[in-house]
């Protein structure tokens, strides 16, 4: 278990969220006494990326190569 103060908890508050989501027990304390439990939700947790999950699920036709139109180019440039 670690315990942060408010103050603690506020300037490293997306870290404390990191470790909670890896199962650590995060707890916050109004100065010596403690107050809240920083937990994750069920089915929360960072699922790792798998290369090549969307492999077949999306195409691009031979018209994606094709040069835009003066007007396209002019509004990106712009």
């Amino acid at each position: 278990m670690k315990v942060f103060t408010v103050h603690a908890a506020k300037t490293q508050f997306s870290k404390l969220i990191a470790w909670a989501q890896a199962g650590e027990e995060i707890v916050i304390a109004k100065g010596s006494t403690p107050v809240v439990k920083l937990v994750a939700l069920d089915g929360a947790q960072r699922s790792a990326r798998k290369f090549g999950a969307m492999k077949g699920k999306a195409t691009v036709t031979a018209a994606f190569f094709d040069a835009l139109p003066a007007a396209e180019l002019d509004a990106w440039e712009g």
